[in-house]
């Protein structure tokens, strides 16, 4: 039997409603709920993950927590239509949220027209940063 991942703090919280602050210039709600996630590809057996929920402009997010100081994360806007960015897990809550908000923003951009080959420079990013948009999961 798997050792219980430890729920997800206030200083977890509030690293996440910072960023949202940040990123939409308002409070975001935020939902703690759990999510049955299979963490070792080699075994069926699902784990409990506590999770934090949001959803903001058309699109639903989820930071699940899979161990001490690890995260993922995903963002969607059907059952059908789910992305991630590239990366497993983070083991830094700050860069995970803000990554996961820069690929949606990214995608987006992409949605409303603007063309999937426009570089981080075009759209006002960092050029520098190596970027192919998101990870469809």
């Amino acid at each position: 039997m798997s050792k219980a991942i430890p729920d997800i703090t206030d200083n977890e919280q509030h690293i996440v409603s910072e960023a949202l602050l940040q990123r939409y210039g308002k409070l975001v709600p935020l939902q703690l709920a759990d999510s049955e996630l299979q963490l070792d590809p080699a075994s069926a057996q699902l784990t409990d993950c506590p999770t934090l929920f949001w959803s903001e402009r058309g699109a639903d997010f989820v930071i699940c927590k899979v161990g001490e100081s690890r995260y993922r994360c995903q963002f969607f806007y059907s059952d059908s239509e789910q992305f991630g960015t590239g990366r497993d897990v983070y083991d830094n809550l700050a860069e995970c949220v803000t990554t996961l908000l820069q690929v949606q923003a990214d995608h987006e951009q992409t949605r409303q027209g603007v063309p999937s080959g426009a570089t981080r420079s075009q759209l006002g990013g960092d050029p520098d940063e190596d970027y192919t948009g998101p990870v469809v999961i």
